[in-house]
């Protein structure tokens, strides 16, 4: 995961930002549970939305306590209590980490260094949960084949990632799973991975790394790919919100799913315009707006 998931804040209900950051405590003490201290500094929001879809399609209820934490020590916070789904969850962000810097490693990025300040609790979270890190190790190897390849072709490009994040939610699920679930997964591993491939956009062709964006299109900046794409890429995410819209239409929730409702279909979109025509300048990003109104409305509807 890469952080990218985030809900739509103006729009957020103030129970549900509560809640969100309890959950987002919730899984950095799973991950302290289950990989120990020094992996709890690879935790992202996408784990806090996990857990609160997770939950909830599970019909397992969290327990919120007031607690202190490391970052704040003085004051207690309402954290949602590890539990063993937040275990789970904390060694699937503990094994991700880790492999997102061996891959960093293959690309020559500084950061690359601190796998190994992640190898002792990546070793506990294997241990923990090794059925998660064969998904993970596969689907991986699958992804780095493809980039090896020099994909141009951007749904076979975003399969492997899509597809570790629906077998990774059959984990978790497990008796609970349900062909939604894991289709919403799949729709949101796909999303995760075309928003990564725009955010580098810029770095990765100064660098001379895959990029699936630049191999389809073989244009030198983003803005440009952008502008010059722009009804197909609108075309991409469209069908993506559809397949998500649709998913979380037929999921059956046994608790109150504003939350994720906010996220899915408000957050996704919202940073979905942000990577597409946030650095276009004012005039171009107003009439970016304009153009995919047509996709927020069918979103929000």
């Amino acid at each position: 995961m890469f952080g990218y998931i985030s809900p739509d804040r103006p729009y957020l209900f103030i129970k549900d930002e509560e809640l969100y950051k309890a959950m987002y405590c919730g899984v950095c003490k799973g991950i302290k549970k289950g990989c120990g201290q020094t992996a709890r500094t690879a935790l992202t929001y996408d784990m806090a939305f996990m857990s609160a879809l997770v939950h909830n399609i599970a019909g397992q209820d969290i327990v919120i306590e007031k607690q202190h934490c490391v970052i704040h020590p003085f004051k207690k916070r309402p954290m949602a209590c590890a539990d063993e789904i937040t275990v789970l969850l904390g060694c699937i962000n503990t094994a991700l980490a880790y492999y997102k810097l061996l891959d960093d490693k293959n690309d020559k990025e500084a950061r690359s260094f601190l796998r190994f300040f992640y190898k002792k609790g990546y070793k506990r979270a294997i241990k923990k949960c090794p059925a998660a890190d064969k998904i993970i190790a596969a689907q991986m190897a699958a992804q780095a084949k493809l980039e090896k390849d020099g994909c141009a072709i951007i749904d076979m490009a975003c399969e492997p990632s899509a597809e570790m994040m629906k077998e990774l939610c059959a984990e978790v699920l497990g008796d609970k799973t349900t062909p939604y679930a894991e289709a919403l997964s799949y729709a949101v591993g796909k999303w995760v991975y075309l928003a990564d491939a725009l955010d580098d956009y810029d770095k990765d062709v100064k660098k001379g790394r895959y990029n699936v964006l630049y191999k389809a299109y073989g244009d030198k900046c983003k803005e440009d790919a952008v502008n010059n794409n722009r009804d197909e890429l609108i075309f991409i995410f469209d069908n993506l919100f559809a397949d998500m819209r649709e998913s979380l239409a037929n999921i059956k929730f046994h608790f109150n799913h504003d939350l994720t409702d906010n996220i899915i279909l408000r957050g996704i979109p919202l940073k979905t315009r942000q990577l597409l025509f946030g650095g276009c300048g004012m005039q171009k990003q107003c009439k970016a707006k304009t153009e995919v109104k047509d996709v927020n409305e069918k979103v929000q509807s």
